[in-house]
């Protein structure tokens, strides 16, 4: 009878150091989401920059939180500098802009989405796409 209380006890102990740390982290992500996250009207406002002007765009979406996300952000943060004032490189956190999804269809995170200058769907991945693989389809849209 003992046993069974004191495993029961033990049970509760083990649920409450898991969660409670994550919930913690979880709370700490809310702070931070304020200033990081882009709203579906700047989301509209790239699209339509990008055709005032002309130039052809990779729009990344997928969460901070899984693991081919974190690994292709800072590819995409050097691809943005590297092709800046030649193409519009946009990353899309869904944790914060869930209605991008549907809005571009996504099935799966990551997924990169390549518009062409008058912003017609020229290619899409879904999955990790290295920066090899992304300037190379750049360059089949004539961006170098």
């Amino acid at each position: 009878m003992h046993k069974k209380r004191d495993l029961f006890f033990i049970s509760i102990l083990v649920v409450l150091g898991v969660t409670l740390p994550l919930l913690i982290h979880c709370g700490d992500q809310t702070d931070k989401r304020s200033n990081s996250g882009t709203t579906s009207k700047q989301s509209q406002m790239d699209v339509k920059d990008q055709q005032v002007a002309k130039l052809p765009m990779l729009v990344d979406l997928g969460k901070g939180t899984c693991v081919p996300c974190k690994k292709m952000k800072p590819i995409l943060e050097e691809l943005e500098k590297e092709y800046k004032e030649k193409a519009i490189v946009k990353i899309i956190d869904l944790r914060y802009e869930p209605k991008e999804a549907s809005e571009y269809k996504i099935r799966l995170i990551p997924t990169q989405i390549f518009f062409d200058v008058e912003g017609k769907e020229v290619f899409r991945h879904e999955g990790f796409m290295d920066k090899q693989s992304i300037k190379a389809k750049f360059a089949e849209m004539g961006v170098y």
